[in-house]
C-alpha cells in the first residue's frame, strides 16, 4: 500500500466546502465539484512545480476536490501526473478520501503497439504506470481517452471493467465517444456490472456537438457528463476581444489546437456580442461561459485550465451568477447562430 505522510505546511481551509455545489453525477451516488482543475496544461516538468502545488492547493481551498489527469498530460508525457503525484506526496494526501482523481489511457503514450488505442495491453498498463506516478493506490475515475476504431469496442470496455473490479479504480467513464459509440459502451459495462459512470467531451458556446445527439443518449443512459475546453481555448475570455495579439501563441502559430483561422472576423464579432452580454450581468466572458455550460442539465461539472491562482479564483467567482434569463438565452443562441 503507498503511504504519504502528510506535509504540516499545509492546512486546507476549513470553509472549502461551504461555497461548491457538488451535483450528482448521472444516476450514480457520486457527487462532482461544478468545477473540477484540469492538469493538461502547466503542471508538466517544464513548469513551476511550486505553482503547480498552490494552484491544486487552492482549488481544494475553493471546493475543487476533482483533478482531472491523462497519461500523456505534461509536457513531457506523464510528467503532469507526477507533478500531482508530488503534491500528493508533499501534503495533499492526507486528503486522499475527499478527492476524486482521475486519469485516462488512449492517445499515444509510448512506442511500439501497445503504446497506443484501446486494447486490454494497453490499457492495464498504462493504468498502472499512471497510478505510480500519481502516487495513489487507485483512481476514482479511469477513463478510455478516445474511441479506437481499430481495438473491438468490447474489449475496450472489458478492459474498463476488469480495472474496476482488480481495485485499480472506483468508476470508469469514456471521453469524446460519438452517441452512438456511447450508447453501446454503456450497453457492454452494463452487462458487465461495471456501469458507465461519465462522458468526458469538449462543449462550450463555439462548439455544441453534445447537443446532437450526446446529451439525449447520456440522459438515457443515466451518465453524468464533465466537459473540457468551456473556454474553447481561450477564445471565450477577454484575450481576443480587440483581435488577435501581436504576441500571442495564436498569432505565432504556438497555440495548442487554435489558430488564426479559429479567430476570423465572424468569430470575433460574436465573441465581442457575447461579451456584452455578460457585462450586463456583471461577469467576465469567461465566467459567463462557464455559467453557460452549467446551465446544460446533462452537465455535471466543467474542468477549468489555469496557469496561475487568480484564474482558478476567477473561475470560481462565476459560480455566484448561474442563472440566466430566457431573454439572455435568446440572445445567445441568436449570436452563435
Amino acid at each position: 500500500m503507498i503511504t504519504h505522510e502528510p506535509n504540516p505546511r499545509y492546512v486546507a481551509a476549513p470553509d472549502r466546502y461551504q461555497s461548491m455545489s457538488y451535483p450528482r453525477c448521472g444516476k450514480s451516488g457520486l457527487r462532482l465539484p461544478q468545477l473540477s482543475l484540469g492538469l493538461w496544461q502547466n503542471f508538466g516538468a517544464v513548469d513551476s512545480l511550486a505553482n503547480a502545488r498552490n494552484m491544486i492547493y487552492r482549488a481544494f481551498d475553493l471546493g475543487i476536490n476533482h483533478f482531472d489527469l491523462a497519461n500523456n498530460y505534461g509536457p513531457n508525457y506523464g510528467s503532469a501526473e507526477s507533478t500531482f503525484g508530488q503534491v500528493m506526496a508533499e501534503g495533499l494526501s492526507h486528503y486522499r478520501d475527499e478527492l476524486i482523481i482521475s486519469s485516462k489511457a488512449g492517445y499515444d503514450m509510448w512506442p511500439g503497439p501497445y503504446g497506443i488505442g484501446g486494447s486490454r495491453k494497453y490499457l492495464v498498463a498504462s493504468c498502472d504506470q499512471s497510478l505510480k506516478r500519481c502516487g495513489v493506490d487507485y483512481f476514482d475515475i479511469f477513463y478510455s481517452h478516445c474511441f479506437d476504431p481499430e481495438t473491438p469496442l468490447e474489449e475496450t470496455m472489458q478492459a474498463l471493467d476488469y480495472i474496476v473490479r482488480s481495485g485499480r479504480a472506483l468508476y470508469v467513464g469514456i471521453s469524446s465517444y460519438n452517441p452512438e459509440q456511447t450508447r453501446e459502451a454503456a450497453a457492454i459495462l452494463k452487462s458487465l456490472g461495471t456501469p458507465l459512470l461519465i462522458h468526458q467531451p469538449r462543449y462550450n458556446m463555439l462548439d455544441r456537438w453534445i447537443e446532437d445527439g450526446l446529451t439525449d443518449a447520456l440522459d438515457d443512459e443515466g451518465v453524468g457528463a464533465i466537459v473540457f475546453s468551456p473556454l474553447s481555448q481561450g477564445r471565450l475570455t477577454n484575450k481576443y476581444l480587440g483581435g488577435i495579439p501581436k504576441d500571442s501563441r495564436a498569432a505565432r502559430g504556438e497555440q495548442i489546437y487554435l489558430s488564426e483561422n479559429d479567430l476570423d472576423e465572424a468569430t470575433l464579432s460574436k465573441i465581442n456580442a457575447l461579451n456584452q452580454i455578460a457585462e450586463t450581468r456583471g461577469q467576465s466572458l469567461a465566467q459567463m461561459a462557464l455559467a453557460w455550460v452549467l446551465n446544460n442539465k446533462t452537465v455535471t461539472s466543467a474542468i477549468i485550465g489555469a496557469s496561475r491562482v487568480a484564474q482558478i479564483e476567477d473561475s470560481v467567482a462565476a459560480l455566484n451568477n448561474l442563472d440566466f434569463s430566457a431573454a439572455e438565452l435568446k440572445s445567445i443562441d441568436q449570436i452563435l447562430a
